[in-house]
């Protein structure tokens, strides 16, 4: 016996050699988990589950760990981690590669082992799940906890139906049978339940078991045709119960060292169709009971563990055995016609008798019972699975089908056929014996194919003995029973050598489609699979019989098809005028069934609308009350409102009014602030405007040193010249300069006096601005600053403008104090020269001078070396301008002055030439 670790790998081999299964107990690998940690433990497999071939099972550990081990393939791959322990799995989905596992937090998860990713989360239950049923076909799935059932659709994985049971009963295990529609459930109390897996309608419940034997069922299976079930539990006896009979037939005493069954499975058997019963030789027949009641003590066999029991070859055998045969409460005539689903055939073949048809409601119910299907999934999902057969593939050349959805049906079912037994490829009239079958049952395919192999197996069977050639012998029994019954007719075929191929065989090999309407088709078969299979064959023979008259009409072959058509339109014509009347006779009924039931719904339409009034009434009447319930209650919510929005305003208001308050403060305090800094400001510019009168001064007192230099100089070049004159220019001079002081002073005291009172009268407005306005200090203050701001610099551009035609007088003066320099030192000059020309000639007459102002200014020397003065301070500019002025008007004097002293010298020189002429006569 091998031994393979899961370790931490994710994926390798089973085994590693050829396995080889011991003896004794056929084991043939033995598959751990041990983890490599630093505290190595071995991890338990909890739940393990096989696919539907047997190839591959999955596994799943207490540490949420999953893998998939394919037995055919020698592979094992870790498909999911979980990460909670698993308590329940489920590997026989319709696709796959899916599985089912349901873990610690009661949730059902499905997984895919190719991607290995989520595909549904399904939740609801509230304890753990610890059984996991899926049906055959693998749409459906049952999951099972201790106090519910959930029935899942695996095509949506929506939940559709729940079980629930008292809390005190406990559910043991709900499972599907296999190959079957129908659920069992076990609970607690030995009580078990079949149900319809469709409508969930109870179908039975199996009986208590006896006393002496009762055991508390744990563990339970079912043979794969769904007809035994195996219980057992904390006990050494085994249950069995036929599921068909619904009772208890068997009881099985295990040996006395076995104390509880664990686990219960059949194992399959090829031979016994699926029935899996337990294997023969491990028990032996003692005796034979008889067919009365049942004892519990009757029902028991004992059976021996170890090698397999043959039967007893001496009589010191020391195991007792005893085996109840069963009687099955009647005879095997009233077993023959008990049918599934709790139908008898005898009692339908009553009610077809007397009706000639089943119902079209449950006429298929009745044909599922009736042909006891199997409706075996797993099976049909393998042959469709093998796609389409060769043989169909140019199916709609042969027959243009115009559905298509009908073509594909019937090529898909051919082709199961064909992939089912391989004669059938080859088979030609199997397309025109499935026909009617496939366009019955196009919507279930399985039950299609099913009711078709199932007539060709009981009523075909004989069909091929001949193949490919029609079945001679089944067409010989049609031609010996029409010999019984009609000799006429046949002698009639035999004279025209007409053979049975013609006129029997078309009817077999279409199943009577082609000659017969869909209703009559069906009423046919209601009546073929409720007989003898030879019922078909008779219905043959009584065809022909029917048809005699226009047969016996016939003396060529080609007259029989000919009446064969004929016949079928005839046949055809006359269905449709029947269907034809039949349905006028039902359109009057129908007419006058509506009529009655319109009549009956308006009567019903004026009761129900009089108690839809009365409801109404009610309603509004309800409905004021809720509206003046609802309007006092909004107009009190409406009142809270208002006060509440009252409260708030005032609290508002009041903050308001506090933050207006510390705003006017805070104002006030920032005007103060503003007004000292206005103040300090003022006083700078003060203190810079006196130091640039300070810095002025001191220039011009330093121009007027040079200035008073430079008319001392004049005044010594005069003083020889000038002597007496010279006292009254000084005086003159002294005068001028007080003069011209005290005006100066007279005007800086004036606009000294005229800015206070200018400031005094802005600072006046301002305040009483600002007392007026205290309440829009903050919007006026900044009109008041942009007010300030422009009144600056429009003030600022008036003394530039004021300062620049300043600067102009002061350039003017400077040039008329230059001419007037210049003049006055020509003029010095001139005077010199004029002296020194008289002192050496006395008597030369002197022509008058400076008669013409004009003339003496344009002689005067022309200069441009005047300073600059754009780059002074503005005060600067101001006092140097007003200086000019006065310095201009002085010097204008001066001329004057000097004019008149000239003119007086000049006077005074004549008198003395004159003088001198005088004296020299």
């Amino acid at each position: 016996m091998q031994s393979t670790d899961l370790g931490n790998k994710e994926s390798g081999k089973i085994w590693h050699r050829k396995p080889s299964p011991a003896t004794r107990d056929g084991i043939i690998v033995n598959i751990i988990h041990n983890t490599s940690d630093y505290h190595p433990k071995v991890l338990r497999f909890l739940n393990v589950a096989f696919d539907g071939t047997g190839d591959c099972l999955i596994a799943g550990d207490h540490q949420g760990n999953i893998y998939v081990f394919d037995l055919y393939g020698n592979r094992f791959n870790l498909v999911q981690r979980t990460a909670q322990a698993c308590t329940a799995l489920a590997f026989n989905l319709r696709r796959k590669s899916e599985f089912l596992v349901a873990l610690a937090d009661y949730s059902i998860k499905c997984f895919d082992t190719v991607t290995k990713e989520l595909v549904s989360w399904m939740r609801g239950h509230e304890s753990s799940v610890f059984s996991i049923s899926v049906h055959a076909s693998g749409k459906y799935a049952i999951t099972t906890s201790s106090d519910t059932a959930q029935l899942w659709d695996l095509d949506t994985f929506q939940r559709k139906r729940k079980l629930n049971i008292r809390q005190s009963v406990g559910i043991q295990k709900v499972f599907f049978l296999p190959l079957s529609n129908t659920i069992l459930s076990c609970f607690k109390d030995n009580s078990i339940f079949a149900w319809e897996c469709d409508t969930l309608f109870c179908k039975y419940q199996l009986p208590a078991p006896p006393e002496s034997s009762s055991i508390l069922y744990k563990v339970f299976a079912v043979t794969r045709d769904g007809r035994i079930l195996a219980a057992g539990g904390k006990s050494n006896h085994l249950h069995l119960w036929c599921l068909e009979a619904r009772q208890l037939f068997r009881i099985i005493q295990m040996p006395t060292k076995v104390r509880a069954i664990r686990h219960l499975e059949f194992l399959p058997d090829s031979f016994d169709a699926g029935s899996n019963q337990p294997p023969p030789p491990l028990v032996k027949v003692i005796e034979d009971l008889p067919k009365n009641k049942l004892s519990s003590s009757d029902l028991k066999r004992k059976v021996t563990s170890g090698r397999v029991q043959q039967p007893a070859k001496s009589r010191e055998s020391k195991i007792q055995t005893r085996i109840l045969k069963q009687d099955l409460t009647g005879d095997f005539e009233s077993k023959k016609n008990e049918l599934p689903d709790g139908l008898n055939k005898k009692r339908l073949q009553i009610l077809l008798k007397g009706y000639g048809e089943y119902p079209t409601k449950y006429r298929m119910f009745i044909w599922r019972s009736l042909l006891q299907l199997p409706e075996n999934h797993t099976a049909f999902s393998t042959l469709i699975d093998k796609g389409t057969h060769v043989a169909f593939l140019n199916l709609q050349k042969k027959y243009p089908i115009k559905s298509r959805k009908l073509l594909r049906v019937l090529q898909r079912t051919l082709s199961a056929l064909a992939h089912w037994s391989v004669i059938f490829s080859d088979t030609p009239y199997l397309p025109l014996l499935a026909f009617p079958f496939v366009k019955l049952f196009q919507n279930n395919q399985l039950i299609c194919f099913e009711v078709i192999a199932t007539l060709i197996i009981n009523w075909c069977q004989h069909w091929f003995e001949y193949f490919p050639n029609p079945p001679i012998n089944i067409l010989s029994m049609i031609e010996n029973v029409l010999a019984f019954h009609d000799t006429e007719l046949l002698q009639h075929f035999i004279d025209h050598d007409i053979t049975s191929q013609l006129y029997a065989w078309p009817l077999l090999e279409t199943v009577f489609s082609e000659v017969l309407t869909r209703e009559e088709w069906l009423k046919l078969f209601d009546n073929i699979f409720s007989n003898h299979p030879s019922f078909l064959l008779m219905t043959v023979v009584a065809y022909n019989m029917c048809s005699r008259v226009p047969l016996l009409n016939c003396n060529l072959k080609d007259d029989f098809e000919t009446v064969e058509d004929m016949q079928a339109k005839v046949d055809q014509q006359r269905v449709e005028d029947e269907a034809w009347y039949q349905k006028q006779e039902l359109l009057r009924k129908a007419e006058e069934t509506r009529r009655e039931m319109l009549l009956q719904e308006e009567e019903k339409m004026i009761q129900q609308r009089q108690r839809l009034a009365a409801v109404k009434r009610e309603l509004k009447v309800k409905e004021m009350h809720l509206q003046d319930a609802a309007r006092r209650r909004f107009l009190k919510l409406q009142q809270d409102q208002q006060e509440m929005e009252l409260r708030r305003l005032d609290d508002e208001i009041g903050r308001k009014v506090y933050m207006r308050d510390r705003e006017i403060a805070a104002t006030a305090r920032e005007l103060e602030m503003r007004q000292l800094e206005l103040e300090s400001q003022k006083r700078l510019y003060e203190k810079n405007l006196t130091e640039n009168q300070e810095a002025v001064a001191k220039e011009m007192r330093a121009d007027a040193d040079a200035y008073r230099q430079k008319v001392d100089l004049e005044e010594h070049m005069f003083h020889k010249l000038i002597e007496a004159g010279e006292t009254q220019s000084q005086k003159t001079q002294k005068v001028i300069k007080e003069n011209l002081a005290k005006a100066e002073q007279a005007c800086l005291n004036t606009d000294w006096q005229i800015q206070s009172l200018h400031k005094q009268k802005c600072d006046d407005l301002q305040r009483n601005k600002c007392y007026q306005e205290v309440a829009k200090l903050l919007r006026e203050n900044r009109r008041k600053e942009i007010e300030i701001i422009n009144a600056m610099v429009e003030e600022e551009a008036k003394k530039w403008k004021e300062a620049e035609g300043k600067e102009f007088c002061l350039r003017s003066a400077k040039k008329a104090s230059a001419l007037s320099d210049a003049s006055r030192k020509w003029f010095l000059k001139q005077e010199i020269n004029a002296a020194v020309e008289h002192a050496e000639n006395p008597c030369h007459k002197e022509e008058p001078r400076f008669q013409n102002e004009q003339e003496d200014s344009s002689c005067l020397p022309r200069t441009s070396q005047l300073n600059d003065s754009s780059e002074m301070d503005p005060s600067t500019q101001i006092s140097l301008n007003r200086r000019a002025v006065e310095w201009d008007t002085t010097g204008q004097n001066l001329i004057k002055k000097v004019r008149n002293l000239r003119q007086r010298l000049a006077a005074q020189a004549r008198h003395r030439c004159q003088t001198a002429h005088l004296l020299a006569a």
